[in-house]
């Protein structure tokens, strides 16, 4: 039965479009908010059925809503396109990891490199951006263009369907007002998966923020960076300051973990802390904040400022920064840095097995560091070193790539990026492997660190800049805003070696307090012997130690 041509929509016209597209993402490309919702027992049975039928119309209204401002000729259709894409790629996302899309997941994206890109690429995610985004996208693209209207008639249309929208979104939550705010109250999460409105509103003030920075060098901290002097006959520091990646706390066995994952540190008069809370749930975030002064609560990410590597390099140390991964966040910028494969004169090539071709285990890290300190200003050098090692450590999903063949001691492993696909055991066996490979690589970093004591006075310093989830409430892989994240992306392994047994003495009795990422910072200061105005004594652990 064919309907009357009144009551026909014109398919070519671009609101018609705009809502028909918003109808798609809407109720569609959200099938892990609707899954999310049925699961919670604020909104449980039938009632639930009827709360998630409302808010996807609320979903839809307010898409609708708001793209409808964009409904202009050519404009639309390449915004239509965009989001469309965009929204299979995020329902995948979101449906097979729990993440949710918030700025912070917008900075992430934009810092990730090859590598990471590729160990997140899967069959699941072509076949989701293809039949929710691409095909829609391809019809779209396919109607003939509208007749021309003027634009200020146009701009009256699209104004009134803004209105429509806004209209039937008020209506909507009034009709169920009482569970729309309590569970978007109890549930801060559901924002940030309203796909695309999410994408929309996280990419805006990401932009926004970047637009509101402050251009121009970073301001300077520490100005008065200085070192004190040393007793008569001491040997200059060495710290080595190795920052992990993704390592989350509860695996290592060092802190009461079940399974043997650090057997090589267990042989070594190390000292593990216990309960040791991350600045971030992703390395954008923790990484600045983590050689930051100021403290989680203090810490700026829109400021432009120097970090510690920069009050160190002014008090007169040498400084390296050796990176395994996708770059130091701009901490790097204003002292000497190298890629692992970055080789300095006269180190010759990697040794076989420690890198395949398109990435290197962390081992590589530990390969010619005397040639890259005789490679650094050798009057620094005489004051003394502080290596940086940044670690690819258990970055994820792709956890079976992170540990070389020879040290997969849980087995069996998954083998694929598709963590949701594989079974839980099996995600964890590749995960702890890439906690034992972790271990080994610190413990050949401590017996490196043992054989440079008739020069220096070393120490190594590991702490993680967070977590990961692997499973959890069906959680996978970090990134979780910060209020509401799990423990198990906050709670972060912190390692410290040094041959100086009163001082470890002392530490071995702060090892079960409450710590954080605030107190690197100052520690590394105090470690080394460094002094500035930035310094406080409170959140060096060796302060009241010799």
């Amino acid at each position: 039965m064919r309907l009357p041509d009144a009551f026909r929509p014109d398919l070519r016209a671009p609101l018609t479009q705009t809502w028909l597209a918003s109808l798609w993402m809407g109720l569609l490309c959200n099938w892990p908010l609707w899954l999310k919702l049925q699961g919670l027992e604020d909104v449980s049975g039938g009632r639930g059925v009827l709360f998630t039928v409302v808010f996807a119309g609320v979903v839809v209204a307010g898409t609708g809503a708001l793209l409808s401002l964009l409904a202009w000729p050519r404009l639309s259709r390449a915004v239509l396109g965009f989001l469309l894409l965009a929204s299979g790629a995020l329902a995948y996302f979101i449906g097979s990891y729990g993440i949710v899309f918030d700025p912070g997941m917008v900075v992430n994206t934009l810092q990730t490199d090859v590598r990471e890109t590729r160990d997140l690429l899967s069959w699941r995610l072509a076949v989701s951006l293809l039949l929710l985004g691409a095909l829609p996208a391809w019809w779209l693209w396919r109607q003939p263009a509208a007749p021309a209207v003027q634009p200020l008639r146009r701009l009256l249309h699209n104004l009134r369907a803004f209105g429509l929208g806004l209209l039937a979104l008020v209506l909507l939550i009034l009709a169920v007002f009482a569970d729309f705010s309590s569970t978007n109250r109890n549930h801060k999460e559901l924002r940030y998966l309203v796909t695309p409105l999410n994408a929309v509103y996280s990419i805006g003030a990401v932009a926004f923020q970047r637009q509101a920075a402050p251009k121009g060098p970073p301001a300077v901290i520490g100005a008065d960076a200085r070192l004190l002097p040393r007793p008569e006959g001491a040997k200059p520091p060495l710290l080595m300051l190795v920052v992990g990646e993704t390592a989350r706390a509860m695996n290592f066995s060092l802190n009461g973990y079940a399974r043997p994952t650090t057997p090589e540190l267990a042989k070594l008069p190390v000292l593990s802390f216990t309960d040791v809370s991350s600045c971030g749930t992703a390395t954008a975030a923790s990484l600045p904040c983590m050689f930051s002064p100021l403290g989680r609560e203090a810490f700026d990410a829109r400021a432009s400022t120097e970090n510690l590597l920069d009050v160190l390099q002014r008090a007169g140390l040498a400084v390296l920064w050796l990176d395994n991964q996708a770059g130091c966040k701009g901490l790097c910028e204003r002292i000497p840095n190298a890629f692992t494969h970055q080789l300095p004169p006269g180190a010759g090539a990697l040794p076989a097995g420690l890198c395949d071709g398109e990435e290197c285990f962390d081992e590589a890290l530990l390969h010619a560091l005397d040639k890259r300190i005789a490679a650094l200003d050798p009057e620094r050098v005489k004051r003394g070193v502080v290596l940086v090692l940044h670690q690819m450590g258990s970055h994820g999903p792709a956890y079976y790539k992170r540990s070389p063949p020879d040290l997969k001691p849980f087995q069996p492993e998954c083998r694929s990026n598709a963590l949701q696909r594989c079974a839980r055991e099996e995600v964890i066996n590749g995960y702890d492997n890439t906690i034992a490979t972790t271990d080994r690589m610190l413990a050949r970093a401590v017996t490196w660190l043992q054989g440079q004591q008739a020069q220096f006075t070393p120490g190594m310093y590991y702490v993680s800049d967070h977590g990961e989830s692997l499973g959890e409430k069906g959680l996978y892989l970090h990134g979780m805003p910060y209020a509401m994240a799990p423990r198990e992306q906050t709670h972060v392994p912190m390692i410290l070696w040094t041959p100086q047994t009163d001082r470890a003495a002392c530490l071995t009795a702060k090892r079960q307090q409450p710590i954080s990422h605030d107190h690197i910072f100052h520690t590394v200061m105090g470690w080394v012997g460094a002094r500035a105005d930035v310094y406080k004594a409170e959140w060096d652990l060796l302060a009241t130690c010799p």
